[in-house]
């Protein structure tokens, strides 16, 4: 069976997906400004929803498959797909946000997670673990041959401490949100796509403190474990550059400091210009 084509991005594409992935950046930031017991999920939307706007942009989420948010915020067993609304966040929950916005017809995509204080420090474990995993995935794009390279490394660093979602996995992105190729968080048989100049992806493992399996709730999105047990997200777009480097389009420093500990003899291309 032949594999979907790959959307391969110019230097200019990549720049203008930059201008999108800085647009989830600042709507990220203001939300974990936010975020802390007492508010509700609805109201994280909002803040996202404002700085999209504000900026020109559109949610990618909004209206996707008719869902109806610009964030998703998933709440303790709540793996991904949380619809916001009238839950009010308490002490102790792990939070995840993802979050999507389109500059000039290009997407970008990212999502954290978070423990609100007082916080078990097991549930502080699976979300740096969780971090950890996706900086390892990002990192072994760099000088990999094919994709497959994400899942192995993020197999690696979670061991058996943590359950890996299998239902879920990264995927291209430019265009359109969801492109192929889809890039899975564990080992797996299919190596995947080329790793080439001008491949964008989304690497975005997801944990939990106990069983991998998961389902869906009746409301046809929230995707919840289950056992019961709590899960963490988190997620970045990267390009690969013409000369190899990676460009984490999403974070700021273009991810500097978070690949610094797996790339330390270089291979990142930090800041705003990066192509």
């Amino acid at each position: 069976m032949a594999r979907e084509r790959v959307q391969i991005k110019t230097p200019e594409q990549v720049r203008a997906m930059r201008r999108a992935g800085l647009v989830v950046a600042d709507a990220l930031d203001a939300v974990r400004a936010a975020v802390r017991p007492g508010v509700t999920t609805a109201d994280l939307d909002a803040v996202a929803e404002r700085v999209i706007r504000g900026a020109g942009a559109t949610p990618s989420f909004l209206g996707y498959f008719d869902y109806p948010a610009t964030l998703c915020v998933s709440v303790n067993d709540e793996v991904v797909h949380g619809i916001p609304g009238a839950r009010v966040l308490e002490p102790g929950d792990v939070v995840s946000v993802d979050c999507g916005a389109i500059v000039d017809g290009w997407h970008g995509d990212s999502a954290f997670s978070t423990v609100l204080p007082p916080a078990d420090p097991q549930d502080v474990d699976l979300v740096a673990t969780t971090e950890a995993a996706m900086w390892a995935g990002i990192a072994a794009l760099h000088g990999a041959a094919r994709t497959s390279a994400v899942g192995q490394a993020v197999d690696d660093l979670v061991g058996d401490r943590f359950g890996i979602v299998e239902e879920y996995v990264g995927h291209g992105i430019g265009t359109a949100m969801h492109q192929p190729p889809d890039v899975p968080n564990y080992r797996s048989r299919d190596r995947g796509a080329r790793v080439q100049p001008g491949l964008v992806v989304a690497v975005e493992p997801m944990l939990t403190r106990g069983g991998p399996d998961t389902h869906e709730l009746a409301d046809g999105w929230t995707v919840t474990t289950d056992d019961g047990s709590r899960a963490a997200h988190w997620e970045h777009t990267v390009a690969v550059l013409p000369d190899g480097r990676l460009w984490v389009l999403t974070a700021r420093d273009g991810g500097a400091a978070g690949l610094a500990p797996w790339l330390p003899t270089g291979g990142v291309a930090a800041g705003a210009d990066g192509v």
